[in-house]
């Protein structure tokens, strides 16, 4: 029986730290266990390598480890899946920070319940988030890297591309790469 821990942050600007660290304690680091780990999007399980290894190295008999439901999936849909797969298989899931093993009734009970608490709290987050973009472009607010150019700048650089001047002296004089003169100069 194995302690196998998987970890995931959504974005590379995060730090897997304070998962490992309780995996660690959790006893995922003895002789047979193991923590995988990655930096991906949780909405899907696709390109989640790291996730797929995982699966794949877990045996009947292990226990799968976790510090919250939301770095396995993002929706109830997928948890349950992913946790009807590993019960099938002979395999528990431990969440550490929600306190759910699912080899007991209870357990079993409560991921069923947090995970979808959990989906809900992510659709509700992505609504408010939907709401407050539509009411900042609303007010003006202008999403996106600002613009590399002035106005002015950019009339410029076109007159100069329509007087012949050549792609690469644009980019040296204005600081551009070849894509991004080849797009100002078609809007």
């Amino acid at each position: 029986m194995a302690k196998i821990g998987y970890a995931r942050v959504s974005s590379t600007g995060q730090s897997l730290e304070i998962q490992i660290a309780k995996l660690e304690a959790y006893g995922c680091t003895e002789p047979d266990g193991q923590i995988y780990q990655e930096k991906k999007s949780g909405t899907s399980t696709n390109g989640r390598t790291e996730w797929k290894s995982c699966n794949k190295h877990l045996r009947r008999g292990d226990i799968l480890v976790i510090t919250k439901l939301d770095r396995l999936a993002r929706s109830t849909l997928d948890l349950t899946q992913i946790a009807e797969d590993l019960k099938n298989r002979g395999i528990e899931l431990v969440v550490i920070d929600q306190n759910i093993d699912t080899s007991t009734p209870t357990g079993k009970l409560l991921f069923n319940m947090l995970a979808s608490i959990a989906e809900f709290e992510n659709d509700i987050r992505r609504e408010r988030q939907s709401d407050g973009i539509a009411k900042a472009k609303d007010h003006g607010v202008k999403f996106g890297a600002k613009a590399k150019l002035s106005d002015q700048q950019l009339s410029e650089m076109k007159l100069k591309r329509a007087s012949g001047v050549l792609v690469k002296d644009i980019m040296s004089e204005y600081g551009l790469s070849k894509a991004s003169v080849y797009r100002l100069l078609t809007e």
